[in-house]
């Protein structure tokens, strides 16, 4: 059990839902949305994040000013009018910040960033940003300027500024040549070796702030401290934490400025690894609980059977890590090189030991003096890897696990980005056995996880971190969970699947077995006869994942035949009869059982220890893919005429009511959710089931449903329930239990794939 100091907040939600804030659903917006949250059962409100952002952003992470709301989301009167109907109708706000860095794309919508190109170090935000200007050799290196297109930098002293197409910059006082500036346009090839500014991943356009600096977090933070001064706000969401210099006293001054609010932070946990207990947080922001949940409904019996089981996951992604220390963020170990105190080993060497630890590390980061473990693991990882370097190795094991030195401290920061880039941005687009497991937070070398696992698992996180989010879809999901748990019934037909895929290359050929395997996985899961944009999506997503793969196209060297190829076979999926009968018998086979595994992720999801966020919209359909197609509006009327009508169809409708009766139960039974035990079925069908009882209330939900149905249904296995007597909330019914006659889940089951129990006695 993991034991932590922090008091638990004063207000702590039991469910949230996500809204993505934009100038088209904008605060105001938002505000006029709470009834619908309210009646629906959401007890907070998560907003995506609302300072201002860069013109026309559409997700807000790129944020320009910390000092006022984005007037396109509804400003400062936006957010009043949600905090204003949030109190009115008792809920929660919780809020996503963004710590680590800003927006520089459009320089003079961002005051700090234009003072630092004007001024450079003696700009007052100078210290704002982490910039090695010894290695720019004074000026700041900006790398946007296309190939042979240096002609294109033209000064404007009249207007003060030095041009580049659309592109403006400063030109400091009583200057008018590019020459003469703190800062250099150069070639967006520089960025991934001469860069000089720490970045988010490798985004040129994202520049990382330094909120260790008090005066940093102070000017970062301004509104942020408003709102909860005001009461505007309950609670944070902390995007990517790992990028902070340190975390653990981020997170402190944070809980100061707070007074001790909810707050989450958006952290990928590696199997086995546990969040520092010394964080002033209350958990994550849940793709550990997504990655279990999809894991317990996923047949094992397909992970050698389904193509292209023969890949090694853990080489694969030391590859594809190696290949981004040493490429697009070879900048990052290059400056980590800088930072050492003087070695008796070659730079060359040194880089090359950085990189490979970099690769090998095991975890998103370490957390110095906490996590050595990790770093250790690295060392022993890169020694076997590279004996050759060795000495170079042994040089930097002292430096690196000394939390005292600045190089240690980039490190830590690092690592992250590389995992990042290496894997989310990378291996997932190359790993396509099951698509459904390569998700963020995932790791798809674990293919299942057993009913005593999982339970397992659920009872270590009721035990430790009761208040942590739960969730099954994000803006920064690979696919929406709709989508998924069709593709996760896959390895429940992999003969049929194997045999659809051999006919589709041969139909409309994709010239590597692998894409093609992921871009038909795509094609089946978010099929739908309902949407005219499906192929728009599709196309879409099958550029941005050739192209983030890597291996044959990218991003910078597009390979026109390759890509052209790939899009045909999207085409043929809409216009050829004969690739239309091989995806309609794989309809067939996985929409019914795919359907199963929707409803039964929904409910494991909502009713298991921690907090539930719906995000917006899957409570009826979360059929996106990739972003930014998972930030695309949703019908908010639809929803609400089938809330307010329980007698109108949809042949989704079993999802909302689920969701709501949930959402429901859990803000207004909270008594019921104080404990965890699995509840066990027995008899022929038992490994169907997963069940569990939080301490009142029982979810059940049906796993395998194509073994299921082969074996001709439940039969007489049953479920231990505890004796008494229980109504089943998404049936309207009533059941006995008792001890010598446990109930049948054919009985229990007969009204669909889950159900959710309370005890009558309770009600």
């Amino acid at each position: 059990m993991v034991e932590r100091a922090r008091r638990r907040p004063a207000r702590v939600p039991a469910s949230t839902y996500r809204l993505q804030v934009t100038a088209d659903l904008d605060l105001h917006a938002c505000a006029r949305l709470l009834p619908y949250l309210q009646q629906l059962g959401a007890d907070w409100v998560y907003l995506s994040p609302i300072l201002a952002a860069e013109p026309g952003s559409g997700h807000g992470y790129d944020v320009v000013s910390h000092e006022r709301i984005d007037e396109s989301r509804g400003g400062a009167a936006g957010l009043a009018a949600v905090s204003a109907e949030a109190r009115r109708l008792r809920l929660g706000v919780l809020v996503d910040v963004v710590p680590n860095h800003v927006g520089v794309a459009t320089p003079r919508e961002n005051a700090w960033w234009w003072s630092l190109l004007q001024h450079g170090q003696e700009s007052p935000f100078a210290g704002y940003f982490d910039v090695d200007w010894a290695f720019g050799g004074g000026r700041l290196r900006v790398p946007v300027v296309g190939d042979g297109d240096e002609g294109a930098i033209t000064p404007d002293p009249e207007a003060g500024v030095l041009r580049y197409h659309e592109h403006e910059f400063p030109l400091a006082p009583g200057t008018s040549t590019h020459d003469e500036q703190h800062y250099e346009l150069v070639s967006w090839r520089a960025a991934d070796d001469q860069l000089n500014y720490r970045r988010f991943f490798a985004v040129n356009t994202l520049a990382a702030v330094r909120v260790e600096d008090p005066a940093v977090f102070d000017a970062t933070h301004a509104e942020i401290g408003r709102w909860f001064r005001e009461g505007l706000v309950d609670g944070l969401r902390v995007d990517h934490p790992d990028g902070v210099r340190d975390p653990r006293g981020y997170l402190d001054d944070l809980a100061g400025l707070t007074e001790g609010a909810y707050v989450l932070v958006e952290k990928i946990l590696e199997p086995g690894e546990e969040l520092p207990t010394s964080w002033a947080t209350e958990g994550t922001t849940g793709y550990d609980a997504l990655a279990l949940v999809d894991r317990v409904l996923t047949d094992p019996e397909g992970e050698q059977r389904l193509p292209l089981a023969s890949l090694d996951w853990h080489a694969m992604i030391h590859t594809t890590k190696r290949a981004v220390a040493d490429g697009i963020l070879h900048s990052e170990v290059r400056r980590i090189v800088r930072e050492l105190p003087p070695l008796e080993t070659g730079v060359e060497q040194l880089e090359d030991a950085v990189a490979e630890l970099l690769a090998c590390f095991p975890v998103y980061r370490s957390y110095l003096p906490e996590g050595r473990e990790h770093l250790q693991q690295a060392f022993d990882l890169a020694g076997e890897h590279r004996p050759d370097l060795g000495a170079p190795l042994s040089a930097l094991a002292p430096v690196l696990g000394d939390p005292g030195q600045p190089a240690a401290l980039r490190f830590q920061q690092t690592s992250g980005m590389v995992m990042a880039k290496g894997v989310e941005d990378c291996a997932f687009y190359r790993y396509n056995r099951l698509g459904s497991l390569t998700e963020v937070g995932g790791d798809p070398s674990i293919f299942a996880v057993a009913p005593a696992a999982f339970h397992d698992a659920l009872a270590e996180r009721q035990r430790s971190w009761p208040d942590a989010m739960t969730t099954t879809s994000t803006h920064d999901t690979k696919r929406g969970e709709d989508v998924r748990a069709r593709i996760t019934v896959l390895a429940e037909v992999p003969d049929l699947w194997t045999e659809s895929l051999a006919t589709l290359q041969q139909l409309a050929p994709v010239p590597s077995e692998a894409f093609a395997c992921l871009l038909w996985q795509a094609v089946v899961g978010a099929w739908t006869d309902e949407d005219p944009d499906l192929r728009a999506r599709l196309h879409a997503y099958a550029e941005k994942a050739m192209r983030e793969a890597g291996d044959d196209t990218t991003w910078t060297a597009p390979d026109e035949d390759f890509e052209a190829q790939v899009h045909r076979a999207v085409d043929a999926a809409f216009e050829d009869e004969r690739v239309q009968q091989v995806l309609r018998r794989l309809l067939d086979a996985v929409e019914a059982p795919g359907w199963s595994n929707s409803l039964s992720a929904k409910l494991l999801a909502l009713m298991l220890p921690g907090v539930p966020d719906v995000y917006g919209g899957s409570e009826l359909v979360e059929d996106s893919l990739v972003d930014p197609d998972n930030r695309r509006p949703f019908d908010v009327a639809l929803r609400q005429r089938l809330l307010a009508d329980p007698q109108l169809a949809h042949p989704r409708r079993a999802k909302l009511d689920l969701t709501a009766a949930a959402l429901r139960l859990r803000r207004d039974r909270p008594e019921l959710f104080t404990g965890y035990a699995a509840v066990p079925a027995e008899g022929e069908a038992a490994a169907h089931a997963v069940a569990f009882d939080r301490g009142g209330v029982v979810a059940v939900a049906t796993r395998l449903p194509v073994g299921l149905a082969a074996r001709g249904g439940w039969g007489d296995t049953t479920l231990g329930l505890p004796a008494g007597s229980w109504r089943n909330l998404l049936a309207d019914t009533t059941l006995e239990a008792q001890v010598a006659a446990p109930p049948r889940l054919a009985d229990l089951l007969a009204h669909g794939p889950v159900a959710l129990l309370v005890r009558e006695e309770d009600r």
